[in-house]
């Protein structure tokens, strides 16, 4: 009888931690209340917001265009990316970032798919069946996340529109969350 209601405690817990964390922190948003869009500037680099403020989160999410990109401070660097990973659309944003074989990567929550901070190549671990003693090596999948490049002027943070000429994996999931409304956690 005891197994039975600690196991009844254990599951409502469990229960109550994803609802908090589904509730997560909300993602800001950084439409014009008059035009529902991005502020972009005259030289097309559209504004996300104060480089001090960035700096205090060391990461924002917001919408270009409908677009949902998550922009990280860490290291002395800004770096900015799709919102949504590659592989399934997991939040990016709620992800820990680690150093891997040298270089920072985001790793995304839902399946642990690890991603270069850098160039939004994907890594995996991986073996050399034809060496004697194969020891697993950090590879490439190459190019997976769409980056999008971050500009600081004057104490604020701009990204550049992204060039859709060119398409990544992240695109499908960008793309099937657009214009949504809290995507934190959706799945």
């Amino acid at each position: 009888m005891l197994d039975l209601i600690i196991l009844s405690l254990h599951f409502f817990i469990c229960f109550l931690i994803s609802i908090a964390i589904w509730r997560g922190p909300k993602d800001v948003d950084l439409h014009s209340s008059s035009t529902g869009t991005a502020e972009m500037e005259p030289d097309g680099l559209i504004l996300i917001g104060k480089e001090d403020d960035i700096k205090r989160s060391q990461r924002i999410t917001a919408k270009v265009n409908g677009r949902e990109i998550v922009v990280f401070y860490h290291e002395g660097k800004f770096h900015a990316m799709d919102s949504r990973c590659y592989h399934e659309g997991g939040p990016l944003c709620l992800g820990e970032i680690e150093d891997i074989n040298g270089q920072a990567c985001i790793i995304c929550p839902w399946h642990k798919y690890k991603i270069t901070l850098e160039t939004g190549e994907g890594l995996y671990e991986g073996i050399n069946p034809l060496e004697p003693s194969p020891t697993p090596q950090w590879q490439s999948k190459g190019v997976k996340q769409r980056i999008h490049e971050v500009t600081i002027d004057n104490g604020n943070i701009y990204v550049s529109p992204p060039d859709l000429s060119v398409s990544f994996d992240s695109d499908y999931f960008a793309d099937k969350y657009k214009n949504s409304g809290d995507l934190a956690m959706e799945k």
